[in-house]
């Protein structure tokens, strides 16, 4: 089948999707969205990015402009965010708040409303204190919207949730269409098992947005879920509740286990990710508002303790046999930490990262598509005709 009509027949199945919760809205979990949301984001994605293969310009904007915003460091989100960014044909502004006008008192609101004028989108990365990253994005969709209203904004920018505290949904649909990759379409997914396992890791206080953001996910193609944990790491009851309830409404299931090795028995999928817990993420959100640096201190050399007692919590190989045939398909969002490569001991072992690093690469490389379709989306209320325009038009990226 030629390239252009397989475009077509994705163009087909966008065009079947009901759009309309998406167009003018904010992105911000993956469960403000129905499953025809979802699923349209996925089908846009891949016509990008077949666009792009094809050497055809997929630029539907003439000007303006995309503003980041990352309060923690940031790899592939931040290249993606750009990438997706210029794909589309907007110009990338980053805001450093150390050469802002924040540190000076400038409110939310001012700030928001500053950097908008000519914004089309803002993508926010906030994702280092429990019930503040997501509370700070809607302040900011609030700002914005308020500003639109008044007509002080000729547009209203889209919000993207980059990664917070509680989900990374660019993250998460990435994953989700690395799956679709690999296992032929969104319905295979069914009554595929997959194993969210917490791992490893020599360093604490990593985001349990990963996690979080992929049991609130892939809970809604009918697949099984699990999530594995020690004692004492576990992740916020309101995204658990969310598992459960995507679960029984899609015919999978959610299920918690202690054990590893149960988790990795027969799974199609592998995820194994250190995040830390729930509960001492709450204290250090507390810590840091009280400026209480000896408590800080303290909980990060207990936290680190407590990691330092489930070292066996490695994907190591004899693990891996235990999956379905001994091939199950090995996920992280990187960076891993890989035993003996970037770390003593980690999260994974150097042999299993090694064998599956190009489709991890591949994994990473689906977020560009999924952060575009989410901006093209919220931009245009027909979505399947104006991604007909770009094909016809045949503007080459490259001449």
């Amino acid at each position: 089948m030629s390239a252009t009509k397989q475009i077509k027949m994705q163009l087909e199945k966008l065009a079947a999707c009901n759009t309309a919760g998406i167009f003018n809205n904010d992105f911000l979990l993956t469960w403000d969205h129905d499953g025809e949301q979802i699923k349209a984001i996925f089908e846009t994605a891949q016509v990008l990015r077949a666009l792009r293969q094809e050497n055809i310009s997929c630029k539907a904007f003439d000007s303006g402009l995309a503003v980041s915003l990352f309060r923690d460091n940031s790899t592939r989100t931040r290249f993606s965010f750009s990438s997706a960014a210029n794909l589309l044909g907007l110009s990338i502004q980053d805001l450093d708040e150390g050469k802002s006008q924040i540190a000076h008192g400038e409110t939310v609101r001012e700030t928001a409303n500053m950097i908008s004028f000519m914004a089309d989108v803002i993508g926010i990365r906030d994702d280092m204190y429990i019930g503040k990253g997501n509370t700070y994005m809607r302040q900011v969709a609030e700002a914005v919207q308020q500003g639109y209203e008044a007509s002080i904004l000729e547009q209203r920018p889209t919000l993207v949730n980059l990664q917070c505290d509680i989900d990374h949904p660019t993250q998460s649909m990435a994953d989700a269409l690395h799956l679709i990759a690999e296992f032929g379409s969104l319905e295979n997914l069914k009554g595929k098992k997959i194993a969210m396992s917490w791992a490893y890791s020599p360093s604490y206080g990593k985001p349990l947005s990963v996690p979080q953001g992929i049991v609130g996910l892939m809970t809604r193609f009918g697949m099984d879920v699990v999530l594995s944990h020690p004692e004492g790491y576990s992740i916020m009851p309101e995204v658990e509740e969310v598992a459960l309830r995507n679960a029984a409404a899609s015919g999978g299931s959610f299920t918690r286990t202690d054990s590893m090795r149960e988790a990795f028995a027969d799974a199609d999928i592998v995820y194994p990710k250190s995040w830390a817990p729930f509960r001492a993420m709450e204290e250090r959100t507390e810590l840091y508002a009280q400026n209480d640096m000896e408590g800080i201190a303290a909980l990060e050399k207990e936290l680190l303790a407590q990691n330092a007692r489930h070292q066996d919590w490695e994907c190591d190989e004899s693990l891996m046999k235990l999956t379905r045939n001994g091939k199950a398909l090995y996920m992280h969002c990187l960076p891993a930490d890989i035993t003996g490569v970037s770390c003593a001991q980690g999260e994974v072992e150097a042999s299993v990262f090694d064998r599956y690093r190009d489709p991890l690469y591949r994994e990473a490389s689906y977020k560009p598509y999924i952060i575009a379709a989410i901006i093209f989306l919220s931009k245009f209320a027909d979505p399947a005709p104006k991604l007909a325009q770009l094909l016809d038009r045949n503007a080459g990226r490259i001449l």
